[in-house]
């Protein structure tokens, strides 16, 4: 009781300084109250070994969270205790989105999703997500609404600006299938009437060798036992990301792709995302930065060696170690 006491002190000093956006001791222990039930009811959701068990969890989890949300001021509530749920907030606090992923089998799952926007009198403004990937003929073709969202469970997110308009680009995974998963670059933005937008032309590839058209959306897939980087590194103010090629040479198997050592990236420019095919081409400012020995050579040609190695490599790394 004690230490619920201080934390409840603690969490009230961080917060007075924000006006009417103070949470008040009373809805304090409400939220924690729902925040004990929320942590049951995922654990639940990811540990039943019965399917109807974990939608039954699902199911009472976003009961409870929208409950939760509606108490006054519960942008500021951090929801820690709540493992297996993404509470991603926005570099400049303005939302926060909720995440997660409900699987029936090994085989099919979806993910859930809902944008909680702060208000100015602490009420809620909760935009709820609907995964409609498993029905979309291309999910890389057009900007997408909350009604047909590519699902995916985020992790971070970057804030970018052009001509004084925010961009926010969220990276994301997805556990696609039992033999492979996916990794998502999408750009999050708001319309006139507040409405999110995910996705656009984005993504150019203007300075490659080989041109290829704008994307409205990046995916990456591989082989479900891989470990890949995909993250923004703010000191290079880039987004970087393994380099992904087939173990047996059939591009068109993606879930037999795994990293071969090299790495691709992305820099803001103008309004996009533009594409560099080897970042560490680039002269860093403290020295050229290490690399793994490459999987192809300067011919293209694959070194079966080395790739039976970084194959190797890739199934002794932690899970959730590169992202």
């Amino acid at each position: 009781m004690k230490t619920k006491f201080l934390f409840t002190l603690f969490l009230l000093g961080i917060l007075c300084h924000q006006g009417n956006s103070q949470i008040t001791p009373a809805n304090l222990r409400q939220l924690q109250k729902k925040e004990d039930s929320l942590a049951a009811f995922a654990r639940d959701m990811i540990l039943d070994s019965l399917t109807a068990g974990r939608m039954r969890s699902d199911s009472q989890l976003v009961r409870t969270l929208v409950r939760s949300l509606q108490i006054k001021n519960s942008f500021f509530y951090p929801f820690d205790n709540v493992l297996g749920i993404s509470k991603l907030y926005a570099p400049d606090s303005l939302f926060r989105i909720f995440s997660w992923t409900l699987s029936y089998d090994d085989y099919y799952s979806r993910q859930r999703g809902a944008i909680q926007l702060q208000t100015r009198d602490g009420s809620l403004r909760l935009i709820p997500l609907y995964d409609v990937s498993e029905i979309s003929m291309d999910v890389m073709d057009s900007v997408r609404t909350k009604l047909n969202w590519i699902g995916a469970v985020y992790y971070d997110m970057v804030k970018t600006e052009y001509k004084g308009k925010p961009y926010y680009t969220l990276f994301g995974i997805d556990n696609n299938t039992v033999m492979s998963n996916k990794k998502w670059i999408e750009v999050l933005s708001f319309n006139e009437r507040g409405e999110p937008q995910f996705g656009g032309p984005f993504f150019s590839f203007k300075e490659d060798s080989v041109k290829k058209p704008v994307q409205f959306r990046v995916q990456l897939e591989y082989k479900e036992d891989a470990r890949i980087l995909l993250r923004y590194d703010p000191e290079m103010q880039m987004i970087i990301y393994d380099h992904l090629v087939p173990e047996d040479g059939e591009p068109e198997k993606k879930w037999t792709y795994v990293p071969d050592g090299d790495y691709e990236g992305f820099k803001w420019q103008n309004g996009q995302w533009v594409h560099i095919e080897k970042i560490f081409n680039f002269k860093l400012q403290d020295g050229e930065a290490p690399l793994e020995k490459p999987i192809l050579d300067n011919k293209g040609k694959t070194n079966e060696s080395v790739l039976e190695q970084q194959s190797e490599k890739n199934k002794t790394k932690k899970p959730g170690g590169n992202r």
